[in-house]
């Protein structure tokens, strides 16, 4: 399939055949759902904690003898029942992180790149390079091309101008493309590839 390739001033400066098994690929939304989930587990920190009756500092004495008081028998202060007694069930350090083999991650990208493709949402543009890191420039430059809220995603190092200037832009993220994933390239509207990016992920794509 042949894309159009523009530069930073929204030009066209030729054409760059795309890959069909990486970016034509059937969109299938179970298969972004479950490379999503892997994502955001591996993310999630787990260092949630409570106390339980053996980590609470009270005294493991009875509150009051067994016979007479009329309260019920009780035999810690450290119950759940008291106030700053222990938590039941509460939760514990955990990892959540769970696998999902190498083969599955590949065709989920592959099936991200495929969607956004057939949105019509997908840009591919010669080089994202910037003589000085002027958040202005690169501002004046996205205002051209219609852009917003979108994922950057360059060859194996992202231009430092670039990055720097990007910073300060609420809705712009830029990553290399090894870093391209599933979960940052379908919460933006817009995925903007530099030729040297489409060259990276086809040969980190390919069987």
């Amino acid at each position: 399939m042949k894309q159009d390739i523009l530069n930073l001033d929204n030009k066209n400066v030729g054409t760059i055949e795309l890959d069909e098994s990486i970016f034509g690929l059937e969109v299938r939304p179970d298969i972004l759902h479950r490379v999503v989930v892997w994502q955001l587990a591996r993310r999630q920190q787990g260092t949630h904690l409570t106390k339980g009756r053996s980590d609470v500092a009270l005294t493991p004495a009875k509150p009051f003898k067994q016979k007479g008081s009329g309260n019920a028998r009780q035999g810690s202060r450290k119950g759940t029942q008291f106030r700053k007694g222990g938590v039941v069930f509460g939760p514990v350090v955990r990892d959540y992180a769970h696998d999902l083999t190498k083969k599955f991650r590949k065709l989920g990208l592959k099936t991200a790149l495929s969607a956004k493709a057939k949105e019509g949402n997908l840009i591919i543009i010669d080089e994202a390079k910037l003589k000085a890191p002027k958040t202005q420039d690169l501002q004046s430059k996205l205002s051209v091309m219609g852009l917003s809220n979108c994922l950057f995603v360059d060859g194996k190092e992202v231009d430092v101008n670039f990055a720097l200037a990007s910073r300060n832009i609420n809705g712009i993220d830029v990553l290399p493309a090894i870093g391209a994933n599933v979960y940052d390239i379908l919460k933006k509207d817009k995925l903007v590839l530099t030729q040297e990016a489409v060259n990276c992920l086809k040969e980190r794509l390919t069987w």
